[in-house]
């Protein structure tokens, strides 16, 4: 059973059409829209802050959400991929999003619209990522522009792809 934990008095919010894998954790001021997932290990924790998700999320294997003490929530738009053990702490990620694997997404950034963080990068706290970009290394930069092809065959393609995973497990 995954631990879902109420702390000061707060209750994770997690619609029935979820999938969450049997060891995730998820505590506290968390609330998620329609058709996530949180995969095995993963960890969502709004014990300090709280967290908000969209639809369509899904937060893969080892990943882990968090926020800063009172200062920096976490808000993670709609059709958004977080990859295996990412760290997205207290900053704004917008919709249709995909966060590569291993990728670090520091306090106070913004990953707006349509954008791909490289598997690896790590993205310092107040950077503010372009609608439309990719950003890799460490610290990330803007290597290029996306393309239509990489926002359909990548960001659409892996969120609606974890829908249907979900779906075996459930």
């Amino acid at each position: 059973m995954p631990i879902i934990k109420t702390i000061n008095g707060i209750s994770p919010q997690i619609p029935q059409d979820c999938f969450i894998a049997d060891n995730a954790t998820i505590v506290g001021d968390v609330s998620m829209g329609n058709q996530c997932s949180v995969w095995f290990n993963a960890v969502v924790r709004g014990d300090v802050h709280y967290i908000k998700i969209g639809d369509k999320v899904n937060i893969q294997d080892g990943a882990v959400i968090h926020a800063t003490y009172l200062k920096s929530p976490t808000h993670i738009g709609n059709n958004v991929s977080i990859g295996h053990n990412a760290i997205v702490h207290g900053c704004t990620i917008h919709d249709n999003v995909l966060v590569g694997m291993g990728s670090i997404i520091m306090d106070d950034c913004v990953i707006e619209s349509n954008c791909i963080i490289a598997a690896g990068a790590v993205v310092t706290k107040n950077t503010r990522v372009a609608s439309g970009s990719i950003y890799a290394g460490v610290p990330a930069k803007k290597v290029k522009d996306i393309s239509e092809e990489l926002i359909s065959g990548e960001i659409h393609r892996i969120a609606n792809n974890y829908i249907k995973y979900s779906g075996w497990f459930k």
